[in-house]
């Protein structure tokens, strides 16, 4: 049996008789291909805690009569990251809508690359909006999850999301459909707020931004924090990498 622990496009948790690509596949696009949505979730390692019950996921999650896999059992439909320790969190997985998965494993948190003085953060699970901030990713996580702010929460996954050149937007590579929506001044509006204004650290550029947000947009990575247990990090894999190694699911992300 596995666990698995969805964060986009509803925070979840679920038991499964099926490997993780399989599991995507079938959470992606349904037993009869039927629909077809974009989703992110981690495995969950080893029973834990009093919070969920496993006896039910045991009892629950076994085959159907005819011999097949059961397919998915929810656990658990809120408030379900928080706790979750970050410990018992194993890799993460990018679905795309035809249910392709690509696996991350966790990596070093490492500084940004290239620091423009401000950043550009796409928010998973459990709120979703678009927000530009002044902090790299370590201290905006931090920042996000610290139980002394006013407006906090417990437990947050994050995306890096890349900034382009919004004046020169016919060389920006593929990046999706993020600035293809004519809002690239409010884009600049709430860069240039976040840099002049001293003690600014996050200014809301869209609430939900759901269905805007796509793979080719993700920067370095994505990230889960805990007030509680800090911080984990999944590196994304250049373009040439995925073009490699990934190919097919490359094609289905349309990263090419």
């Amino acid at each position: 049996m596995h666990f698995y622990l969805l964060v986009s496009p509803m925070e979840a948790l679920i038991a499964s008789m099926l490997n993780p690509h399989d599991f995507g596949a079938y959470m992606a696009t349904g037993s009869r291909k039927t629909t077809a949505e974009q989703l992110i979730f981690t495995e969950v390692t080893g029973d834990f805690g009093s919070d969920f019950d496993w006896d039910y996921a045991h009892r629950a999650c076994v085959p159907h009569p005819d011999g097949s896999p059961k397919h998915s059992v929810y656990l658990s439909v809120y408030r379900v990251l928080e706790r979750i320790p970050l410990d018992k969190i194993s890799n993460l997985y990018l679905t795309t809508r035809d249910g392709r998965s690509l696996e991350l494993a966790k990596g070093e948190l490492t500084p940004p690359l290239y620091w423009k003085g401000y950043a550009l953060y796409k928010e998973l699970c459990p709120v979703t909006p678009l927000v530009a901030s002044s902090l790299p990713p370590e201290p905006f996580a931090r920042y996000l999850v610290d139980p002394t702010s006013k407006i906090s929460v417990p437990s947050i996954v994050f995306a890096d999301v890349k900034i382009i050149d919004l004046d020169n937007m016919e060389h920006t590579g593929n990046v999706g459909g993020l600035y293809d929506h004519g809002g690239n001044e409010h884009f600049r509006s709430c860069f240039e707020e976040v840099k002049q204004q001293p003690g600014k650290r996050s200014k809301t550029i869209d609430r939900s931004f759901g269905n805007k947000f796509s793979y080719q947009a993700i920067g370095q990575g994505l990230y889960i924090a805990n007030y509680k247990d800090g911080i984990i990090f999944y590196p994304m894999p250049q373009r040439e990498d995925i073009r490699h190694n990934h190919y097919e699911w490359g094609r289905s992300a349309n990263f090419y």
